[in-house]
């Protein structure tokens, strides 16, 4: 009778009632890392022997099993990572890590979202030297790109399939039906489409069928479909935003087939889920994963879920390129650090969206927007009362609250008529324009606070509005003390091409050094990031506000998140022209031929605050993808060289079962971080005068014979040589390996701090120029 109730009652309320209960004792859903060759050959699958394993836990008996599974499992992994999911009380959890073929047990954390003429920027367009890349790989046709994000709107222009040939016999993937999407929404562009719900749902109090998200592959958040389209988007004109950014829009590798993986679920997206779908995207065939998806904390890699279903992507020979995060100009917030993932830092394009602020007394306050509405004449050409947050509390209190502009903060009898300046932090800063349409006001100037600084943001407001900077700002605070009747009106500029300096830096691109090693240099590269139009589907706000009735096909975001897929584009680029290439080789070709100049020459400045930037913002430099096609050397690392790696992080045995089934063998000699054969080299001193030797090997991936010569250029305080000085090749292919011996002075600090010395070495054969950057870092007591 149980049995019976048991099917005919529906799926969702079933599903409910079991996530409130799991509720009410505690539960909570975790990642299990198994080793799958211990299974007793008694059990004929690992799902049975996951439900028996979990059948022995004290607190429950976990008997019933749905779709081959346990009820309390909701994902298993077979490809990157063996192993699955499910919902546990802490004690279970402790209880199944002493379970024999149990590696580890990991909470299912949360990570977060990291956002037309970049592509003519980074010379893929109108230039002959690049468009050689494009040609050679046939614009990427041959390589598959998987998008792990929101999903995708496959009605997009952005995405059509025609004069595409066959979909890449590789392919092993499906396109998933689910709600409001239908097989034939695929096409021989977007080859594939699949969703996870389960670690998200196992976190909700309902499903999601009775939430505001939809259960299919549809993009009902925008994110995806906007790096989906940057990564790979087919070419389409008169594309804009609201007449902002008009012009022809592309994507870095506009044939290469794209594969949408759901994963995320509004700005929330479940380690759980992340991992099944990397893992599912191996299994499916793509040769590139762009994720744009980050913590707001670091782990160490044999307690990162991502990083280990990243190296088994990597060992499958899967290039992951992933988002350095938004936590700039902070030092050491960058994420996504494992060596084997490609970590991409943000930089601004020589495009621009500037917005007037301007007063009685005739000074113009310069910022960015791209607002635009249909505004009244008495909006755009008449003062407005100028009023700030903090002075604009319910209450007449003052609280960050109000001087944020988060919603219900202020005053409506305060506000009414006026343009409102928010700081910004506390929510979004479109948010912050609802907040005070809501409130009354006529305009808001959301600005910049320390540590932001210079960097501008282009935001679609739901009223005049515009972002300034952290100077601009000050100079705005002095005109209200002085004034005793501040007023001001916004202009709305447009688009405005040609900016110099370009690119620089995004102030809010995430820096290293690493928290977890020095050793290596991290971001590895930056790519445009600021202000990127790209594809956006029409049912959704261009600024995530449910009450804005504006809609559009394309949209302007920026963020690590846009910088990402420019790089994965350049690397499915890459892997079209040289599919012999290992995801370690094309990293190397986009490092070694980046820049650290503009194009006047001079070093590349950070937007924070327009000084030059450092090595920490910028990694190897900025992509040239022209360049990365043939860079004459690259560097390539096996699976051993990074477990050699591991292997001086000092991991116990059972950390290292999470990464490689088959037992490892660390050697003393090899194993030192500085040797890992990384294209950059980042070496950790200390307080004291100290020297190393670092080994590195070069494959030569030019022509058959050529000779190599080496320039240095030494850190200040610290003395370099190179043995030897001249390589000599003599088929392609060909490796070759030199020593590098770095002895580095004393150098003064104070407690706590990082000094940094910053060099690099020149490998050329008068062809080819192949750079790699030499950081020596002294710490005091922080590491």
């Amino acid at each position: 009778m149980c049995r019976f109730w048991f099917f005919v009652i529906s799926y969702p309320i079933f599903s409910f009632l079991l996530a409130n209960s799991a509720r009410l004792d505690n539960r909570q859903t975790f990642i299990v890392k198994t080793q799958n060759d211990l299974k007793p050959s008694v059990f004929k699958d690992v799902e049975s022997w996951y439900s028996a394993t979990l059948s022995t836990l004290d607190s429950k008996k976990f008997n019933s099993e749905k779709m081959g599974q346990t009820e309390d499992v909701f994902h298993v992994y077979k490809t990157v990572f063996h192993g699955f999911s499910a919902r546990l009380t802490p004690q279970e959890a402790k209880e199944l890590e002493k379970h024999h073929g149990v590696i580890a047990v990991l909470p299912d954390e949360i990570r977060h979202l990291h956002t037309t003429r970049s592509v003519q920027f980074m010379g893929l367009v109108d230039n002959d030297r690049s468009s050689n890349l494009l040609k050679e790989s046939d614009y990427g046709s041959n390589v598959i790109i998987g998008i792990l994000d929101t999903g995708i709107s496959p009605e997009s222009a952005s995405f059509h399939d025609q004069e595409l040939g066959p979909i890449p016999s590789d392919w092993k993937g499906e396109c998933m039906e689910g709600e409001n999407f239908t097989k034939n929404l695929c096409n021989k562009k977007l080859i594939g489409a699949r969703y996870f719900t389960a670690g998200y749902e196992e976190n909700l109090d309902i499903m999601i069928n009775g939430s505001n998200q939809v259960k299919s592959s549809r993009d009902t958040d925008g994110h995806g479909t906007h790096t989906a389209s940057t990564a790979a988007g087919r070419m389409v004109p008169n594309a804009s935003l609201f007449g902002f950014a008009q012009g022809t829009a592309v994507g870095v590798a506009p044939k290469a087939r794209i594969a949408a993986y759901k994963i995320c679920w509004g700005e929330e997206c479940r380690e759980s889920d992340i991992l099944a779908g990397i893992d599912k995207a191996v299994e499916d065939g793509v040769h590139v994963i762009s994720i744009s998806i980050g913590g707001t904390t670091t782990r160490p890699y044999n307690l990162d879920p991502i990083a280990i279903a990243t190296f088994g992507a990597m060992t499958k020979g899967v290039l992951v390129s992933a988002s350095a995060g938004n936590s700039g100009p902070v030092t050491m917030s960058v994420t996504n650090t494992a060596p084997w993932i490609t970590t991409v830092g943000a930089s601004t394009i020589d495009r621009r969206f500037p917005a007037d602020l301007i007063l009685t007394d005739g000074t113009v306050i310069t910022g960015a927007s791209v607002a635009s509405g249909n505004w009244s004449s008495d909006y755009t050409n008449k003062f407005f009362p100028l009023i700030h947050g903090r002075n604009a509390s319910k209450g007449q209190i003052r609280s960050l609250r109000s001087a944020t502009c988060m919603a219900g903060s202020l005053d409506e009898e305060l506000v009414k008529g006026k343009i409102v300046i928010c700081d910004r932090g506390g929510n979004a800063r479109v948010k912050k324009s609802e907040v005070v349409d809501n409130a009354g006001g006529v305009g808001v100037i959301v600005s910049n606070v320390v540590p932001q600084g210079e960097g501008l943001i282009s935001d679609s407001y739901i009223i005049p509005g515009m972002l300034i900077t952290e100077s601009a700002s000050k100079k705005l605070q002095e005109y209200m003390s002085s004034s005793s009747k501040p007023m001001g009106k916004i202009v709305i500029r447009g688009t405005q091409t040609g900016i110099k300096p370009a690119p620089t830096v995004a102030s809010f691109s995430s820096r290293g050094p690493s928290v977890e090693t020095a050793y290596l240099l991290k971001p590895d590269i930056i790519a445009p990031g600021v202000d990127i139009l790209a594809a956006w589907p029409d049912s959704v706000p261009p600024n995530a506000i449910a009450s804005d009735p504006r809609r559009s096909s394309f949209n302007i975001l920026s963020g690590t998140s846009m910088s990402c897929p420019h790089v994965s584009g350049v690397a499915a680029l890459l892997k079209g022209a040289h599919p012999d290439w290992s995801p370690a080789m094309i990293r190397s070709a986009m490092m070694t031929t980046a820049y650290m100049s503009d194009a006047k020459g001079e070093p590349l400045l950070d937007e924070q605050s327009y000084n030059e930037s450092t090595v920490w913002a910028t990694g190897a430099g900025h992509v040239d993808p022209g360049k990365a096609v043939d860079p004459g050397l690259v560097y390539d690392i096996t699976v051993n060289d990074y477990i050699q790696f591991l292997c001086s992080m000092n991991y116990s045995t059972q950390a290292f079962k999470r990464f490689s089934p088959k037992p490892v063998k660390c050697d003393k000699k090899q194993n030192k971080p500085w040797n890992i054969n990384y294209p950059s080299i980042s070496v950790d001193f200390g307080e004291s005068r100290s020297s190393v030797v670092v080994t590195r090997t070069v494959t030569n991936v030019g022509e058959g014979a050529s000779n190599y010569n080496v320039t240095v250029v030494s850190p200040k305080g610290v003395n370099i040589t190179i043995e030897p000085q001249t390589m000599k090749f003599n088929e392609k292919g060909e490796k070759q390996s030199y020593t590098v011996k770095i002895v580095g002075d004393k150098v003064s600090g104070s407690l706590g701090s990082i000094e940094t010395r910053l060099g690099k070495l020149i490998w050329s054969d008068e062809k080819h120029i192949v750079v790699s950057p030499i950081v020596v870092l002294w710490h005091y007591d922080l590491f």
